[in-house]
């Protein structure tokens, strides 16, 4: 076996305008951009796409156009683009295919699960497999193993043996608690030495089965989550005996997220509106997306849609864009009063129940109004367990007259 090297990469969401922002699409693209410039200097001998090429899909044509120019530079420099789908680029429907099927015909890409046996070589090289993206756990659990029975891998012994996928593993440490697994490790096939993993947006190296695991992440930040996220690929490299070296690659393209944060607690509406403002000021960052989460548990009788999100947003000059997370949680009846509620033996469930919605409903609005929703309340609980949508719809109705 020669030595050889190859690019991993995964979850360009090309096409991606976040927060409605043509300049966030283009950021997507520069990252891609950058992407291909740093692959071409460093002259691997394929590169590797992980899934979530585009962000949608059915991309729209100034994407595709872009997307098609930059594979087309690969082509051109004789770099070899070998790709699964993911949850986002995967088929919508079995009729009209994944949009990275023409890509495939016009050479700029190698569609793994679409080849015969879903594999490529590399004379004297390595092996790689690639399977589909099947979007949730339940259809990965049925439909996977379908496509490994009738695409049987056949790692070789005598060279290097990639497998290409796009889901999260159910491994401890691998996936943030927000990205439920798609696969258990069982599922995945034994004897390959690297496994190029999508979908978790943070890089991620370690043994798995007889190999090494990874995951590249993304290459430019699709939530404030990730704001801390080291964005880039790997460049791995494989010497004549197998032993792998992986780099992780920065990019440096990506757009600066600020994320500030503060709790509230006790604020009347306004005066959580003129701190939240100053917040935002004091943290306002030329061309950056700036993320205000405003936390906390407001006073009684008071509501979230008081305070005034649109001039916290507007109050920034230099960011691109300011995007508030509004965690705020309107007061609770006090435990104390639920227990004494419910607690009561002499009550109904019913009376219970109607002196609960009371003492929330109360909060907001005046005892009369209070009492009148709070009836309204009481006469949808039977409906609502018995599934009699014409009744709950009746007297919602009647409630808005």
């Amino acid at each position: 076996m020669r030595a050889f090297s190859f690019v991993h990469a995964s979850d360009l969401h090309l096409g991606y305008a976040q927060y409605g922002l043509e300049a966030r699409r283009r950021d997507f693209d520069a990252a891609f951009e950058e992407l291909v410039n740093r692959t071409i200097e460093l002259k691997p001998d394929f590169m590797i796409v992980a899934g979530d090429v585009f962000h949608q899909p059915r991309p729209s044509n100034t994407t595709l156009e872009s997307t098609v120019r930059s594979f087309s530079r690969l082509r051109q420099a004789g770099i070899p683009v070998l790709a699964v789908d993911g949850s986002h680029d995967s088929a919508p429907n079995t009729v009209t295919g994944t949009i990275l099927n023409p890509l495939d015909s016009a050479g700029l890409i190698y569609y793994l699960p679409r080849h015969e046996q879903a594999c490529w070589k590399l004379p004297d090289c390595c092996h790689v497999y690639g399977v589909p993206n099947y979007r949730t756990r339940g259809k990965t659990a049925e439909m996977l193993p379908q496509f490994l029975e009738q695409n049987k891998p056949a790692p070789d012994p005598s060279t290097f043996n990639i497998f290409v996928f796009h889901m999260a593993l159910d491994l401890p440490g691998v996936n943030p608690p927000y990205i439920e697994a798609e696969a258990s490790p069982e599922l995945i096939p034994e004897g390959f030495d690297y496994y190029a993993g999508g979908h978790i947006h943070k890089p991620y190296l370690g043994k798995f089965k007889t190999g090494l695991l990874a995951y590249a992440g993304c290459t430019e930040t699709t939530d404030y989550t990730e704001a801390g996220v080291e964005k880039g690929f790997y460049h791995v490299r494989v010497d004549e005996k197998g032993a792998v070296y992986p780099q992780f690659v920065r990019l440096e393209t990506q757009r600066k997220f600020v994320v500030v944060e503060q709790d509230f607690t006790g604020m009347a509406p306004q005066k959580i509106t003129e701190q939240a403002v100053r917040l935002v000021k004091s943290a306002d960052e030329d061309g950056a997306i700036l993320i205000p989460i405003l936390r906390g548990t407001l006073p009684a009788e008071s509501s979230r849609a008081e305070v005034d999100i649109a001039l916290v947003r507007s109050s920034a000059e230099k960011a691109l864009f300011v995007h508030p997370v509004v965690q705020l949680r309107e007061s609770e009846v006090p435990e104390e009063v639920v227990r004494s509620i419910f607690e009561s033996e002499i009550k109904d469930l019913k009376t219970k129940a109607l002196e609960y919605f009371q003492q929330i409903f109360s909060e907001r609005y005046g005892p009369a109004e209070a009492e009148r929703i709070a009836h309204v309340a009481v006469s949808l609980i039977e409906p609502l367990t018995k599934r009699q949508e014409e009744k709950v719809k009746q007297t919602i109705e009647e409630l808005l007259q």
